[in-house]
């Protein structure tokens, strides 16, 4: 598979990046801006959020009716997503209606209206997906366990927002954040599949004019926390998530961490899984996570189970990570890494993927890289290493949540106990 990036910075400030691969006929493209709910304040929590809805919602041009008509016309489509840390606005299309795309985007993010009653319809919308994520256990408790373990910090805020904040917003709370938050500077615009980066260049500094480069706040540093919520519900399982602090997403310990996870919960073959569901029966699910974020992160454990097992399964979970460090053999660690190489090499497949990760790295990095060096962080990971971060992760301070019949599990101060014995 031939494949070229190439890196084009506008005199505005305006990054563009493109992944050229010469075999597919197909290309996806997007506008990725570094502003998530962690650059929200208590009082705006859910504007990027809702920002991403309303871009949808009509432009100067085009109805939202049009917008969805022109790109399904072609046979592509238009989505977006919000994070923590960014939002992205993305396409996909066959290599000749990029154009397309790139106007429709374009106008979208310059020239959307606003209108007062669009808001209204669209406030309700995300009130209702409010509504069906806390319907969602194995979704919610994602959640609760986030803001236990920053509760004072932006990191803990919902993405999605809180229901009386989301009533509360206005034309002008919408076109003041598009305007003070949406700048050049924190904006990368990419494509990946088949595209010729000067033709893209083009067409984007053509169509994306109305940008400013103001300058953008900075975000508050991450504060961690940690803590114990537990949320009484009438539900068949309890879900529950164990937590601790850990290292940001560009430190170099965060593939040894990712290795741990994966050795830890991550596949059938994983201790937990093996340990807890195989060999026990304990629970349906149960995985080892870790979330980078550009300051912070967090390993954590995620598990459901019926009342009884749930209250079986949290002294066996602790045991195994309090003896996690020293018993990690060679034949897990080459596993491991294998799983995490496969992974990467598998989103080389997709174009979505490809774009994605390349703006990420960018995002993370300040730069792009060849796949060659991410393989080769993973493979510098050694036995001594692994056991060596191990060890310093499960004695910070504990983020324990549940969901769900809570009543009789192990208290927080049990919990930790047990971990620091």
């Amino acid at each position: 598979m031939t494949t070229r990036i190439k890196t084009t910075t506008l005199s505005n400030g305006l990054r563009i990046v493109t992944d050229t691969i010469d075999t597919v006929e197909t290309v996806a493209l997007g506008v990725w801006v570094k502003v998530g709910s962690r650059h929200e304040t208590y009082e705006t929590n859910g504007i990027s959020h809702m920002l991403e809805h309303m871009v949808f919602r009509g432009t100067e041009r085009h109805t939202s009716k049009e917008i969805a008509e022109k790109i399904e016309a072609v046979g592509g489509h238009l989505n977006a997503y919000t994070s923590r840390e960014h939002t992205c606005y993305y396409a996909r299309t066959l290599k000749e209606d990029v154009p397309l795309a790139v106007d429709l985007l374009s106008d979208m993010l310059q020239f959307s209206v606003f209108k007062k009653d669009e808001l209204e319809r669209e406030k309700i919308v995300v009130l209702q997906e409010i509504s069906q994520t806390h319907d969602t256990p194995d979704d919610i408790v994602f959640d609760f366990f986030q803001e236990t373990a920053f509760p004072t910090h932006p990191l803990g805020y919902p993405v999605i927002g809180r229901q009386q904040v989301i009533k509360s917003f206005t034309q002008q709370n919408i076109r003041d954040y598009i305007e003070n938050k949406y700048s050049t500077s924190n904006m990368i615009i990419a494509a990946a599949g088949k595209i010729e980066h000067e033709k893209f260049v083009e067409l984007v500094s053509q169509k994306f004019i109305n940008l400013k480069n103001n300058p953008v706040s900075s975000f508050k540093q991450a504060e961690y926390k940690g803590g114990d919520l537990r949320v009484q519900r009438n539900l068949e399982q309890a879900h529950l998530i164990m937590g601790f602090p850990s290292v940001k997403i560009n430190h170099e310990d965060y593939y040894a961490t990712s290795i741990l996870a994966t050795i830890l919960g991550g596949g059938m073959s994983s201790r937990l899984f093996q340990e807890v569901r195989e060999k026990r029966g304990l629970v349906y699910e149960i995985q080892a996570f870790i979330n980078g974020f550009s300051d912070h992160g967090i390993f954590g454990i995620y598990a459901s189970a019926n009342p009884q097992q749930a209250k079986d399964l949290l002294p066996v979970v602790c045991e195994e990570l309090l003896t996690f460090s020293s018993t990690i053999t060679e034949k897990e660690l080459k596993r491991a890494k294998s799983q995490l190489k496969a992974s990467i090499m598998m989103t080389l497949e997709s174009t979505p993927s490809r774009c994605d990760q390349l703006v990420q790295q960018i995002m993370i990095y300040g730069q792009s890289l060849k796949t060659s060096e991410i393989l080769t962080f993973i493979d510098n990971v050694d036995l001594e290493k692994a056991q060596k971060v191990a060890s310093s992760i499960f004695n910070r301070p504990l983020t324990f949540t549940a969901l769900g019949p809570t009543k009789d599990l192990e208290s927080y101060e049990n919990l930790s106990r047990r971990l620091h014995a």
